[in-house]
């Protein structure tokens, strides 16, 4: 049973809302993670209670879970960590449309895996995650000080550390996952110039077993529903959720040499994992504990009935979806951008709004969902995944430039990536659908109502059947599969798995988390990123396997001269 604490109607319409200037600044360049709160009032008017101990040292922070700006957010925004994650994989791609979407030669660099340690969009998505790091450090040192005899107080004050430190772990996941090696702060007072890289293998068990360390702690709450007081905060179900995904890339994350192409075996991997519930602890091997930990909380959560409930305009009510960023266009200035990046031109004016005509799926991407000439009956997921063929809105043909011919999007015709002078340079490639159009929504359509779903129970549920793969359980791995795939293909029309392999689990995984940032993550643990796919055709670059993690950006080399550069850089 979920124990019910206190819930308030929309009570974290105040984390967003009341944006106090308490932030953290990213500093200079001797000092980038310093510690500079900015603040009109006092910090005893700020901390001084154990309501503005919480308001200012706890759900300030999670003001920055989404973003408005470049590299700001962990999705939603551009030239962060979305971005990261999906452009560098045969998922989609930004190619170059005449004068538009060049970009310095960014995008094809992220495509083409050769991006270099000067990149601006990584030095700002790495400063992007620290500072959330020191905010967390910052807010826990605050509720350290606080002094009370209180026992209610105490207990809230052990909750609210919890729920900074599981914040913490979950930023340093994305950070050891996006660089390998980055440097583990866990105090504001620690100097830049104290600051050394721990390796991949050390952040892995400090992220793996501080998740640990306070699941107990934390409210067992659901994350996604706007009428509980935890609405976007990080509670014990997305700890699991979290735990679930470090264990299932154990083999990857505790590997120090990932240039030698030899990783551990997931056998060998000994994780512990806790039950909220029952408190019981087992100690087991990273596919048994992705087992555990998915046993742990599968009752609690559902597929929902369609596919596209989770990504409706109005998708709080979802029980599939486990941790989102809250949207509202009168309250909240998180931006989901990629609607309005993806959209041609004049399928955003139909829309009233401005759009910039770029990034669309790679052809190897819709040929896996079974699209292809002459192909009409692709996997469902197709349909709600991209705009293809023929455009319209509210039942309405959109034209195209001559005023005449309907805009028509052509899944298969992104042939290379410079299609400038191609025929059809404007409209070559299906573009983002997934989330339901908000005919409410504000800034371009950036400011929707739809909240941004981070995690799905259906990622846990895909996890669980790759564990169980993993350890030869074949027919529960493809039970599993099967929920997952029925939910959007009926039998009648559609055959189940009758197999599971790598390939199948990948191209399960593609249909399913399409567009949600999943991809290069996915690609790393099954060995694939650093093949040649889709338009990238030579990989021998990277043979090695060196560009499965990121370069530390070359600024912080120049301020840490005892830094090394990750190999192959």
């Amino acid at each position: 049973m979920i124990t019910k604490i206190n819930r308030r109607h929309l009570i974290t319409l105040s984390i967003i809302i009341c944006h106090l200037s308490l932030s953290v600044a990213l500093t200079s360049c001797d000092d980038y993670l310093t510690d500079d709160p900015k603040s009109q009032i006092t910090p005893e008017e700020a901390y001084g209670t154990i309501d503005a101990l919480k308001k200012n040292a706890l759900l300030s922070v999670y003001n920055y879970i989404g973003g408005a700006d470049h590299s700001q957010g962990l999705q939603g925004t551009d030239r962060g960590v979305y971005d990261l994650n999906s452009f560098s994989t045969d998922e989609q791609l930004a190619p170059v449309r005449g004068s538009d979407w060049y970009d310095g030669g960014l995008w094809y660099r992220l495509f083409f895996h050769k991006w270099t340690a000067g990149e601006a969009p990584l030095k700002d998505t790495w400063d992007y995650l620290f500072k959330v790091v020191m905010l967390c450090n910052e807010g826990i040192e605050r509720m350290d000080a606080f002094k009370t005899n209180d026992s209610d107080e105490l207990a809230l004050l052990e909750s609210y550390k919890a729920e900074l430190r599981a914040l913490r772990a979950m930023y340093y996941f994305y950070l050891m996952d996006l660089y390998g090696r980055v440097p583990l702060v866990t105090s504001t007072d620690t100097k830049s110039s104290q600051m050394t890289l721990s390796d991949r293998k050390t952040l892995f068990y400090w992220i793996y077993n501080e998740l640990s360390d306070v699941l107990p702690v934390l409210p067992s709450e659901y994350s996604q529903f706007p009428n509980s007081e935890y609405y976007g905060r990080m509670t014990a179900f997305v700890v699991y959720f979290v735990m679930m995904k470090l264990a299932i890339n154990a083999e990857v994350y505790t590997d120090n040499d990932w240039t030698d192409n030899v990783r551990p075996d997931g056998r060998d991997i000994i994780l512990k994992s806790s039950d909220a519930f029952t408190y019981r602890i087992t100690e087991d091997n990273a596919w048994k504990t992705v087992q555990n930990l998915f046993h742990s909380i599968e009752d609690f959560y559902t597929l929902s009935e369609y596919y596209s409930d989770n990504f409706a305009v109005h998708n709080e009510s979802s029980r599939e979806n486990i941790f989102v960023i809250p949207m509202n266009p009168l309250l909240f200035n998180n931006k989901y951008w990629y609607f309005f990046r993806s959209r041609h031109y004049l399928h955003g004016a139909a829309l009233n709004c401005a759009s910039e005509n770029g990034p669309c799926a790679t052809v190897s991407a819709v040929r896996t969902f079974g699209f292809d000439e002459g192909v009409c009956m692709p996997d469902n997921r197709f349909y709600y995944n991209f705009y293809h063929d023929d455009v319209a809105v509210n039942g309405q043909l959109v034209r195209d430039e001559d005023g005449k011919t309907a805009l028509h999007y052509r899944p298969l015709a992104v042939t290379k990536f410079d299609l400038s002078g191609e025929k059809y340079e404007k409209t070559a490639g299906a573009r983002i659908f997934k989330y339901e159009f908000d005919f409410n929504s504000l800034d371009e359509g950036r400011l929707m109502n739809n909240d941004i779903v981070l995690f799905r129970f259906a990622d846990m549920i895909l996890m669980y059947a790759e564990a169980c793969y993993r350890l030869g359980d074949k027919e529960s791995a493809i039970a599993a599969i099967n929920k997952v795939y029925s939910r959007s293909n009926i039998p009648e029309t559609w055959t189940p798995y009758a197999e599971v392999n790598d390939d199948i689990l990948l191209r399960e995984r593609l249909m399913e988390f399409m567009w949600e940032g999943w991809r290069r993550n996915d690609l790393i643990r099954f060995g694939r990123f650093n093949k040649p796919y889709d338009l990238k055709t030579d990989a021998s670059h990277e043979a090695d396997g060196h560009t499965i993690v990121f370069p530390i950006p070359a600024d912080l080399l120049v301020m840490h001269p005892d830094w090394k550069q990750n190999p192959g850089y």
